[in-house]
């Protein structure tokens, strides 16, 4: 009796308290969250919040990239970033609560993290010298690569999945291609449990803590980090210490600090490459490696006058050798 009876429950509809709204944006990528103070998920994850593309949107105008892979940012911790192909564009907000509750809709915040998303400028390289210089700089990526660990790999907008080692520049400063996400996994030296870090989504907002091995960002959405935080946990962080040095696609560059502190540019701008370094504590380090420089080609070397080509034929007389009296 009791098995039938508690059959329809299993199969029973519950009516959530749900509202939609849609929300109107310009071209350019805005980061929605939540305010702070609000109260957590209960025990069913409610109350919650979708971020999608309204209806009636066309493909490719809106994207929307989370931390859940269906738009979820939940009900108080959660981000979305959207990209804004071309505006004015709709994205749709819908709130989920339990029935019967006397609570208000999680409340949300916009930041607006860039404006219309172009293109980062290019240097122009004669069609000559572009060839040379790509294959050259090809070259020298494969075999830095050979040498050095894969600790780091993240995104980079137009060259995609990137790998690096600690102590060694991710990214090319001065290159105008930013991060999109990163992860961190120490092969040795410190365990990757014992590492976790946060990504700058906006001004004051962070993504949650990833752990080590745990990708952190976007990848393939054209949506940049504008800066990072590194920390150390357990017994790595009693022995060793974070050290970071950045720079921004604006030219901006922070460093060598603490990586326990957010690094990001005063003007937002994206981030461009970072330096992670675990280091000792208490021992006196060096100053960072030279950060590596963009490719670029060399400029033709000019037609030297017919008096420059002649100075430039003469050479020394040859020294006359001692002779010594034959025996």
């Amino acid at each position: 009796m009791s098995n039938a009876a508690e059959a329809p429950r299993q199969n029973r509809v519950i009516d959530l308290k749900a509202g939609a709204h849609m929300m109107v944006l310009d071209a350019g990528i805005f980061c929605i969250f939540h305010v702070a103070g609000q109260a957590p998920a209960g025990p069913a994850g409610l109350p919650g919040v979708r971020i999608s593309r309204a209806p009636g949107t066309p493909p490719g105008i809106v994207t929307v990239s989370t931390f859940e892979e269906d738009g979820w940012i939940g009900g108080s911790n959660g981000a979305a970033l959207v990209r804004v192909m071309r505006g004015p564009a709709a994205v749709l907000v819908t709130t989920y609560q339990e029935p019967g509750t006397t609570h208000a809709a999680p409340r949300l915040q916009v930041a607006q993290l860039a404006g219309p998303v172009t293109s980062a400028p290019v240097q122009s390289v004669p069609q000559s010298a572009a060839a040379p210089v790509a294959a050259s700089a090809a070259a020298e990526a494969t075999a830095d690569a050979e040498k050095i660990s894969k600790d780091i790999s993240a995104h980079i907008q137009r060259r995609g999945d990137v790998t690096s080692g600690i102590g060694h520049w991710m990214g090319v400063p001065g290159s105008q291609s930013w991060i999109e996400g990163f992860s961190v996994a120490p092969e040795e030296g410190i365990p990757a449990s014992d590492i976790e870090y946060q990504a700058v989504l906006g001004k004051g907002w962070l993504s949650p803590w990833a752990e080590g091995g745990q990708y952190c960002g976007s990848r393939g959405m054209a949506l940049p980090i504008l800066g990072l935080r590194v920390r150390l946990k357990g017994k790595s962080a009693e022995m060793h210490r974070v050290r970071l040095t950045a720079t921004f696609t604006d030219g901006t560059r922070l460093g060598p600090v603490d990586g326990s502190e957010a690094l990001e540019a005063e003007s937002l701008a994206p981030l461009e490459a970072f330096l992670l370094e675990i280091l000792p504590e208490g021992e006196e380090t060096a100053a960072p490696k030279a950060a590596p420089k963009a490719p670029h080609a060399k400029a033709p070397a000019k037609p030297r006058s017919p008096k420059a080509a002649a100075a430039s034929v003469k050479t020394a007389s040859p020294r006359k050798r001692k002779s010594t009296p034959a025996s």
